[in-house]
């Protein structure tokens, strides 16, 4: 089945549309952005405008419309299911979602709710995010989580959020994964209750193993919601054994 690229139409077998920050730094595999990282074809939006920081730290703030008519064009060319590309949309998952005629994942972060069902008693799920400072309260309440859920920003400081946040052109991948593995370790010391643990960023996923393997701990992310999402939209189908 192949992939589609680029702003055009859908070919048969694309379902997800994604919306897309302008963005120019790199996203590797794994990273939510890159279209080798999904084993279904997608079709990428660019919302024109819609930069990292104005996203993050300003809320979209004057973007919304945008996003929500961009997710209208993609179901209009053909996908019949909408995602985005930065956890911090889940501030607008209800905007988005009623302009669509079809189903809207906006958010890493709407797996807190399923996880705060299905993990052993006594135990909660924590959030790794790109900026600690920004994600707050209302996040998680548009989300549909606990309010008390325990946060840990990477370094406000180190290669990734620089990189990401003012959308830098090279990324030190090695020093990357540390950061986001260090701000696991973190979160999981000072929460001895912890059970798993959520990735805000989409562009986290790259090392998610690298934090399972650090901590212990199962760890959901964009692309782990992505999947699920995708299930429902393409039903895998079982042809009946004849003996």
């Amino acid at each position: 089945m192949a992939m589609v690229l680029g702003q055009g139409k859908a070919v048969q077998g694309a379902s997800i549309g994604i919306l897309m920050l302008k963005t120019r730094f790199p996203r590797i595999l794994g990273d939510g952005g890159n279209l080798g990282t999904w084993p279904f074809p997608v079709i990428p939006r660019v919302i024109e405008g819609a930069t990292p920081s104005g996203v993050v730290r300003g809320s979209a703030r004057g973007l919304v419309d945008r996003f929500a008519a961009a997710a209208c064009d993609l179901v209009a060319d053909g996908a019949d299911g909408i995602v985005t590309n930065c956890g911090f949309l889940i501030l607008h998952q209800r905007r988005i979602a009623k302009a669509c005629s079809v189903p809207v994942a906006s958010s890493a972060l709407l797996q807190l709710p399923w996880l705060e069902r299905i993990l052993p008693p006594g135990r909660r799920a924590g959030v790794v995010t790109v900026d600690a400072a920004s994600l707050g309260p209302k996040h998680l309440e548009c989300a549909g989580a606990h309010p008390d859920t325990p946060i840990e920003g990477i370094a406000a400081d180190g290669e990734l959020a620089r990189v990401l946040l003012e959308d830098e052109m090279r990324l030190d991948v090695e020093r990357a994964r540390k950061e986001v593995v260090d701000a696991a370790r973190c979160l999981h010391g000072r929460c001895p209750d912890l059970g798993a643990i959520v990735l805000e960023c989409t562009n986290m996923p790259p090392y998610a193993a690298d934090i399972a393997a650090a901590t212990g701990l199962p760890v959901y992310d964009f692309h782990s919601l992505v999947i699920w999402f995708a299930a429902g939209l393409q039903p895998r189908r079982f042809q009946p054994e004849y003996r």
